[in-house]
Formats: structure tokens, sequence, C-alpha cells
């Protein structure tokens, strides 16, 4: 079992940045690929952006292309989201995620965390 707690979440004005934590316990981590997924109220589950165990590969959706940035610290048992040039349409319960598998798909990840809310607005 992997548990996991996000972290960083709450209001910001448009343009603005927030960083993202979300801390693992249980089963060693850095075997696990991690994921930040969002929710909008009424929409489905979005992909935000995935790393690989190793920290070397991460993955996008074009949405959040070159303004977020997926981090890992192994040692710290810690997955980051970095988010910059917040929109409002940013604005969602994101929730951070572990799989055996480095993939943008929900349906991949096994282990989730309680999610964290993110309000973009002015």
């Amino acid at each position: 079992q992997v548990q996991l707690v996000e972290s960083g979440g709450g209001l910001v004005q448009p343009g603005d940045s927030l960083r993202l934590s979300c801390a693992a316990s249980g089963r060693t981590f850095s075997r696990y690929a991690g994921g930040w997924f969002r929710q909008a109220p009424g929409k489905e589950r979005e992909f935000v952006a995935a790393i690989s165990s190793t920290g070397i590969s991460t993955r996008y959706p074009d949405s959040v292309k070159g303004r977020f940035t997926i981090s890992r610290d192994n040692a710290k048992n810690t997955v980051y989201l970095q988010m910059t040039s917040l929109k409002p349409e940013d604005t969602a319960v994101y929730y951070c995620a572990a799989s055996d598998f480095f993939s943008s798909s929900a349906g991949a990840y096994e282990y989730w965390g309680q999610g964290t809310q993110v309000t973009v607005s002015s």
C-alpha cells in the first residue's frame, strides 16, 4: 500500500504561481511512477502531468505544457507540481497518484491522494 497526501493548494490570481506537493508513505515510493490529475466541477478527471519512477521521463498535455513542471525527490518520497502562469481554467481539485506504469491514463494509477483545491480567480 502507498498513502499519498497532497498539499499546497489555495486561492491565487491569474498569472500567479503555485507549487503542489505529494508526500508518500508506505511501500518504497521510488519504484512507482507519479502523476497529477485534476477535476473541475461537472467535468471528468483530467491528466495534468506524469513522471517516471526515476524522474528521467515526464509527460504533459498541451493544456499545461510549458506552464507546469512535475518533479520528484525520491529521498523525500515526494512528488511536486510547479504551476506557473495560472489561468482561471486551471481551477480544480488536484489529485496525486502512483502507478507501476508511466502513463497519462487515470486507469493505470492504483493509489490516489485525497486532493487539494486550486482556485485561480481575480
